[in-house]
């Protein structure tokens, strides 16, 4: 299984900056659209959130784009790609 995706919605614009920031770091990532309640308690049941995009780096959840933003700011998303 990849270990880099995104529980996501394409109509969502925090889901698109996501997929931006990542392609810009040229992660490679699969999408899991959220399109149905079963989808939603999926979510939910990985990550405690009822939000997308939730995103996950080598099985670790950083949380939406703004976690992921600040990851990326801060230095530890490279940790991350990198452990």
């Amino acid at each position: 299984m990849n270990k880099n995706y995104i529980y996501c919605s394409d109509s969502c614009p925090f889901c698109q900056r996501a997929y931006q920031l990542l392609e810009s770091k040229s992660i490679a990532f699969k999408k899991r659209y959220v399109k149905d309640q079963n989808d939603w308690n999926e979510v939910m049941e990985a990550t405690g959130r009822n939000t997308v995009p939730q995103i996950f780096i080598n099985g670790t959840h950083i949380g939406g784009f703004d976690e992921l933003s600040a990851a990326e700011q801060s230095g530890k998303l490279d940790d991350i790609l990198n452990g």
